[in-house]
């Protein structure tokens, strides 16, 4: 039976618990005390107090160091610097926060994590994991893009609706992966391993939010780093807020401030790439119609020779019949020759017309080729169809299933015919 709180028992108030651990603080530690400790998460705020935390790698405190104090320290205070410090306990009841206040600090080294990070960085660039020319180029259309980070938080939300907005054409994978955390480096060089092993991607995003140092310390673990450099895709590493830094982003081939920047990195705008392909036809349309202008001016001033030659010839057949006429020539004689005339120039004015023809057919299909090349009527004879609505109504574009009903008749268009359909069910994707 589950043991009961009594009506009549004392029950102590937030306030006096509060108030009795602070007169405990007081007791057990009457003096300031002395600590040697590095510095993780170092602030300094705009009225000149610095916050930080203060750790030996097993645990981790908060403290400060108010104006009046840290105006005599005589070091430069900075994540990974190990110091020796003398601080207060305070306990301060309305947040219910533990904190030390620190008095005195001097510089007792660097810190052993801040050492093994430096370490592990010299010996990551001096093997050329972090040249330029080993990084390789992102995808110009990515086809497939892979995401490397926890299934859960807003993170993944956020790109998710980025991607979705820049570059909806785009498949997404998400390779989920715990990114804080013990199991967090095998983890995620699991999943970056599996992704390449897939290869279903163009490029992978790997990544999370912003936290403190500690949190970020899955995307410093050498494994990872290596596994980063050594994949055959590129590789954009997104870890926290633009004031974060892992090993992850030197070795990858892009580094993003944050995950948001790095899937609008990953992707083209596809409202830039329509408008670009709108300016691109209307040019083609444009130079297509002076090219047709030119074929048509072209054969009308050689019809206009043509003709001006015909002319000038039938007034030197004048010339000449008159000539004959003079010298009383035969009937027959003057027939023959006039026929021979008219022959030759009937000849002429046949190879002339087809020629003229000839070069407008060819620069017209020429231009008809490139008109095809753009037109969406190439798309579906590459195998894709367009599903528009059945109805009449003016707009029967279809973007998305919102702009459908179940039971409503579409028409599916492919590139030898139309496909008349009703929609028998509508399935949205989960966000």
């Amino acid at each position: 039976m589950s043991e009961q709180v009594s009506q009549s028992e004392n029950a102590l108030t937030v306030s006096t618990l509060a108030a009795l651990l602070t007169q405990a603080l007081t007791e057990f530690f009457p003096q300031a005390v002395t600590l040697d400790a590095e510095i993780t998460n170092f602030k300094t705020y705009p009225s000149g107090h610095w916050y930080f935390s203060l750790t030996d790698g097993d645990a981790s405190l908060s403290a400060v160091m108010f104006k009046g104090a840290n105006r005599l320290v005589r070091l430069v205070a900075r994540d990974g610097l190990k110091v020796r410090v003398r601080c207060e306990v305070n306990f301060y009841p309305p947040n219910g926060r533990l904190q030390l206040i620190v008095k005195h600090m001097t510089e007792a080294g660097v810190g052993d994590q801040k050492a093994k990070l430096e370490a592990l960085k010299a010996k990551l660039i001096a093997e050329g994991l972090t040249d330029l020319s080993r990084k390789k180029p992102l995808p110009t259309i990515p086809r497939c893009i892979g995401l490397i980070t926890s299934p859960k938080g807003a993170v993944i939300q956020d790109m998710l609706t980025i991607l979705r907005r820049r570059w909806p054409l785009a498949s997404i994978r998400l390779y989920s992966s715990a990114v804080q955390g013990d199991v967090a480096p095998s983890e995620l060089t699991h999943a970056l391993k599996q992704a390449a092993s897939d290869d279903f991607a163009d490029v992978l995003i790997i990544g999370r939010g912003g936290g403190a140092s500690e949190d970020l310390s899955a995307f410093n673990d050498e494994q990872l780093c290596r596994a980063i450099a050594t994949c055959h895709i590129p590789v954009i590493s997104a870890v926290g807020h633009e004031t974060d830094t892992g090993l992850t982003d030197l070795v990858a081939d892009i580094r993003a401030a944050t995950p948001s920047q790095a899937a609008e990195i990953a992707t083209p705008d596809i409202n830039d790439v329509m408008r670009r392909l709108s300016q691109f036809e209307g040019r083609l349309t444009s130079r297509a119609d002076t090219l047709i202008s030119l074929a048509q001016q072209r054969l009308e001033l050689a019809t206009h020779k043509l003709q001006t030659a015909v002319t000038q010839h039938t007034q030197r057949s004048r010339e000449r019949l008159r000539h004959l006429e003079s010298k009383l020539v035969a009937p027959t004689e003057y027939i023959a020759l006039k026929r021979h005339d008219v022959s030759y120039l009937a000849k002429r004015l046949s190879q002339a017309t087809d020629q003229i023809i000839k070069n407008a057919h060819s620069t017209l299909s020429h231009l008809a080729t490139q008109l095809d090349t753009l037109s969406p009527l190439a798309t579906l004879g590459r195998g894709y169809g367009i599903v528009l609505k059945g109805d009449t109504e003016t707009d029967r574009s279809i973007g998305s299933v919102n702009d459908v009903k179940e039971q409503q008749p579409v028409e599916i268009r492919l590139k030898d015919g139309r496909l008349n359909a009703t929609v028998d069910t509508i399935v949205k994707d989960t966000p």
